[in-house]
């Protein structure tokens, strides 16, 4: 099993940037792909962007693509979530997500653990 943490959520204003990182505890980090979702008020929890077990490959919403950028340092056990010209459409927790299964999946049933997530606001 494995626990996940988010912070780095906080107010921004709309063009801004935003770090989110997420740590794990537990069974051994780089056995699991990682991935970010974000759920607004009112909607459906959505994918954002997910990356492999090494870091070597990544994926992305077309809605983020370009603007966030995921990584990971397994050494340290933590996958981050920059995020740059922030929208205030981006307002959302955000979560983050582990699967032992293959990297890179969309759908949120992939994902075997989940963190408790950090809010997002960006005003405009």
């Amino acid at each position: 099993q494995v626990q996940l943490v988010e912070s780095g959520g906080g107010l921004v204003q709309a063009g801004g940037s935003l770090r989110l990182s997420c740590a794990a505890s537990g069974r051994t980090f780089s056995s699991y792909a990682m991935g970010w979702f974000r759920q607004a008020p009112g909607k459906e929890r959505e994918f954002v962007t997910a990356i492999s077990w090494s870091g070597g490959s990544t994926y992305y919403a077309d809605s983020v693509k370009g603007r966030f950028t995921i990584s990971r340092d397994n050494a340290k056990n933590t996958v981050y979530l920059q995020m740059n010209s922030l929208k205030p459409e981006d307002t959302a927790v955000y979560y983050c997500a582990a699967a032992l299964g293959p990297p890179g999946s969309s759908w949120a049933g992939t994902y075997d653990y989940w963190g408790q997530g950090t809010q997002v606001t960006v005003s405009s």
